[in-house]
C-alpha cells in the first residue's frame, strides 16, 4: 500500500478514537516460510523444503548480488553470510586484485565519495530532466524557438509541470501527515492509560480489559488496522508513519527539488557514461534499512538461532549500493550489474525502480552482459498499483529493440491473506510483464543495528524469489540461469480465483495479473528440479 492510502485508512480510525478522547510482542513470525498446504497461508514452504527434499544433499555456496541502498555489515545475522573478496586485503587502501575498486572487500559504493562522504537523498529522474533543460528553455516562448528546438521544449515544460506538482503534492502530504503522526501518539498514549498496559499488542486490543464501551470501540478499531497490515501492535504504526514522513520529507526537500545537487559528494561525471572507477568501499552508507532487510529476506544466517532465517542457507551476499532515497541514476545501476558480475555474482537482487530512463542503454548493454556471463537478475515490480502493461516503469522488462530479456524474473507480490484480498494493495501488475508472485507484504526480516522488523513492497517479494533462485543454484550446481528461471517459474502454484485488483474494489482472475498467474514455491521448485535431475540421469544411463 502507498504510504498516502495507508495514512488515509488510518484517519479514519484517528477521526473515532480522538474525539472520544477529547470528552505485547511485535509479531515476528516470517509467515513466507509457512508451508502453503499446511499453514493456511500462501508461504514458500521453506522449512518443510529443508526437511523432507534437502536433507540428503550437500549445497555449494551461491554468490548473490544485492544493488540497493547499503547493508548493515555488522549485523548479528548478516555478518557471516557476506561475500568477501579473497583477493582484496582489507584497509590497505590499494587495489589488491586490480579490479580498478580499492578495499571492495564486501562490495562496492557506487554513490559515495573518495573522500568516505555518502548520498543519502537524491533528486528524482524528471526533476534532473528539467534542470539539465533549464537553462536552454527557463523563460522562453516555444513560438521563438527554432522547429528543432520546439519538441524539447516541450519535454522541459512537462518535466517542470509534473516537477511543480509532485513537489507541491509531498509538501502538503508531509505537513498534514506531521500533525497527524503526532495526534496518533495522542491516541496510543491514550489507550494505554485507559487499559493500564505498556503496550498495545494485539492480543491486548482484541481483548481489552475494560467495561468501558468507548475504550472497547477504540481498541476494535486500532486491532483492525493493526492486524490488517501485518502488524504486532499498535506502536507499529506510528514507526511505520514515522518511516514514511522521512520518506515525504526527503521527496519534497530533495527529490523534487532542482536545485539540490548530491552528485558533488560523488566527485564523478554523471554523464560520462565510460568512467568506471568512482564511489568509495563503504557498503553501509547513511541509511541502510531497505538493503538491510532485503539481504536478510535472502539469506539471514539460519544457524546461528538468532533473529530470522532467510530462504536460502548457503548463500553468500554481495553489497552494491547504487540506489539513493530518490531515483537512481542509470550509470551507477549498470556499473552495479557490471561489478556484480565481474566478481562472480550468479544471482543479483534488484529492489528498485522508476518511471524515467534517460540512459537505458547504457543498463540495457549491462544488463546483456550479464545474460552473457549466465548471471540471473531479479527485479521487484513496483509499488503503484499500476498495470505494467501500459505504463512504463525501469528497468524495463525488455531490451531497448523490444525483444525480451531472457534472465529477468520481474516479481509482484501478495499478503498473508488466502481471500479476495491476497494481492497486495500496492503491488503493480501485468499479464504481458510481471513473471510471478511471491510474499511481500508485512515480511519480517533484519534491520540496522541488529534490528528486526516488518517491512511491505515488492521490493520484498524479490529477495524471497532470489532466495529460492540461491537455494536451487546451491543444491544443483549445473542448472542455468534458464533453468532457475523456468524452474520457479514452472513449479510456481497457479492460482485460479477472484482476487481484488491491486487498489480497486473490483475482483480479477489472479490469472490476469501476470504471465503464469502462480505463487512461487520452493517446495514445489526443488522437486521440479529433483524430478528433471533423475529424468536426466535416467537418459543417459
Amino acid at each position: 500500500m502507498s504510504f498516502k492510502k495507508f495514512v488515509f485508512r488510518l484517519l479514519s480510525l484517528y477521526t473515532f478514537i480522538l474525539f472520544g478522547f477529547a470528552r505485547g510482542q511485535a509479531q515476528t513470525s516470517q509467515w513466507f516460510h509457512l508451508d502453503s498446504k499446511a499453514d493456511s497461508v500462501w508461504g514458500i514452504s521453506t522449512d518443510r523444503t529443508y526437511r523432507e527434499l534437502l536433507s540428503h544433499r550437500k549445497p555449494t555456496p551461491v554468490v548473490v548480488a544485492v544493488i540497493d541502498g547499503g547493508i548493515d555489515s555488522t549485523h548479528e545475522d548478516l555478518k557471516r553470510i557476506l561475500w568477501t573478496n579473497p583477493k582484496e586485503i582489507p584497509g590497505n587502501g590499494i587495489d589488491d586484485d586490480k579490479n580498478g575498486y580499492v578495499d571492495d572487500v564486501h562490495g562496492w559504493n557506487f554513490i559515495g565519495g573518495k573522500d568516505g562522504r555518502n548520498v543519502q537523498y537524491e533528486t528524482a529522474e524528471v526533476t534532473r530532466q528539467y534542470a539539465r533543460l533549464r537553462p536552454l528553455y527557463e523563460g522562453k516562448e516555444r513560438s521563438s524557438l527554432k522547429p528543432a528546438q520546439q519538441k524539447e521544449f516541450d519535454q522541459f515544460v512537462k518535466y517542470k509541470t509534473e516537477m511543480e506538482k509532485k513537489r507541491a503534492e509531498y509538501k502538503e502530504q508531509y505537513d498534514s501527515y506531521s500533525t497527524f503522526s503526532t495526534q496518533l501518539v495522542t491516541i496510543i498514549d491514550g489507550l494505554k492509560k485507559a487499559l493500564g498496559v505498556s503496550k498495545l499488542d494485539t492480543a491486548t486490543l482484541r481483548n481489552p480489559a475494560t467495561d468501558n464501551d468507548f475504550v472497547k470501540k477504540a481498541a476494535a478499531a486500532l486491532y483492525e488496522m493493526t492486524s490488517a497490515q501485518g502488524f504486532g501492535q499498535a506502536e507499529d504504526i506510528q514507526a511505520e508513519l514515522t518511516r514514511g514522513l522521512e520518506d515525504l520529507k526527503g521527496k519534497a526537500e530533495y527529490a523534487y527539488n532542482p536545485d539540490f545537487d548530491s552528485r558533488s559528494i560523488v566527485g564523478d561525471k554523471p554523464d560520462d557514461l565510460t568512467e568506471t572507477a568512482y564511489g568509495n568501499p563503504d557498503i553501509t552508507g547513511p541509511d541502510a534499512l531497505h538493503g538491510t532487510h532485503v539481504a536478510g529476506i535472502i539469506g539471514a544466517d539460519r544457524t546461528n538461532n538468532l533473529g530470522v532465517q532467510g530462504v536460502a542457507d548457503q548463500v553468500q551476499i554481495m553489497a552494491v549500493r547504487a540506489v539513493p532515497d530518490g531515483d537512481e541514476r542509470d550509470k551507477d545501476v549498470a556499473n552495479a550489474i557490471r561489478y556484480a558480475v565481474n566478481n562472480g555474482a550468479q544471482i543479483i537482487n534488484m529492489s528498485f525502480g522508476k518511471d524515467v530512463s534517460p540512459q537505458r542503454k547504457a543498463v540495457d548493454d549491462a544488463m546483456r552482459y550479464a545474460l552473457s556471463k549466465g548471471v540471473l537478475l531479479i527485479h521487484a515490480a513496483g509499488n503503484d498499483n499500476k498495470l505494467l502493461d501500459t505504463t512504463a516503469s525501469f528497468p524495463s522488462d525488455r531490451f531497448m529493440d523490444g525483444s525480451a530479456i531472457p534472465n529477468l524474473i520481474t516479481v509482484g507480490a501478495i499478503t498473508s491473506k488466502n481471500n479476495e484480498s491476497l494481492v497486495a494493495p500496492f503491488s503493480n501488475y501485468g499479464r504481458k510483464t510481471v513473471d510471478v508472485f511471491a510474499p511481500g507484504m508485512a515480511i519480517y526480516s533484519t534491520t540496522p543495528r541488529n534490528g528486526y522488523d516488518n517491512l511491505s513492497g515488492t521490493s520484498m517479494a524479490a529477495p524471497v524469489v532470489s532466495g529460492i533462485a540461491a537455494v536451487l543454484k546451491s543444491y544443483f550446481p549445473k542448472l542455468t540461469y534458464s533453468d532457475l528461471k523456468r524452474i520457479i517459474e514452472k513449479s510456481a502454484v497457479v492460482q485460479n480465483r477472484q482476487v481484488l485488483r491491486p487498489e480497486s474494489t473490483d475482483l480479477v482472475n489472479f490469472t490476469d495479473l501476470s504471465k503464469t498467474g502462480a505463487i512461487v514455491n520452493l517446495y514445489e521448485a526443488v522437486k521440479l528440479a529433483e524430478a528433471e535431475e533423475a529424468a536426466a540421469a535416467a537418459k543417459k544411463g
